[in-house]
């Protein structure tokens, strides 16, 4: 079993990705209590650089699976930049995840079980899911696959 929460991501074969610039007038993480916010993060590769399509268009299932892990630990590398160690996290709260996509594409549940899943190896099933929405949108910023936001409690 891994010592830390980074250790592990490592361990199933992970990098936190670099974050990309913000281009909006928002904090990426608010702490109130012990339950942390995070804003939407986009899909990005390890180097920050966005990945892109629309689904039921020009980005299949399996890119959209991945890019909706990508997210994930885009929003655990926010994490990390404003607690200092993931290992401060003590569960999912809620995810809400939004889908590039046709107006006719249905499998949103599918691409965002990218992210369920991933957080559900990394803190275990019992602290890995949470309640969680998963909803297309007709566009998203910069035409990025997907954009995830998430709640998680954090140990007292």
């Amino acid at each position: 079993m891994s010592d830390t929460i980074e250790s592990k991501i490592k361990e199933m074969g992970y990098t936190l990705p670099q974050l990309p610039q913000s281009k909006g007038l928002y904090k990426r993480c608010v702490q109130t209590g012990n339950l942390l916010f995070v804003s939407g993060h986009i899909s990005v590769h390890a180097d920050g650089s966005p990945i892109t399509g629309k689904l039921g268009d020009d980005c299949s299932d399996e890119q959209g699976i991945d890019a909706a892990r990508q997210c994930g630990l885009a929003i655990l590398a926010a994490v990390k930049e404003h607690l200092g160690s993931l290992d401060k996290i003590d569960k999912v709260i809620k995810l809400l995840g939004m889908v590039n996509s046709t107006t006719n594409y249905t499998n949103h549940p599918v691409i965002i079980n990218g992210c369920s899943e991933f957080f559900r190896d990394v803190f275990g099933e019992a602290k890995g899911i949470g309640a969680r929405s998963a909803v297309g949108m007709g566009s998203l910023p910069g035409n990025v696959a997907v954009e995830i936001e998430a709640i998680f409690a954090l140990k007292d």
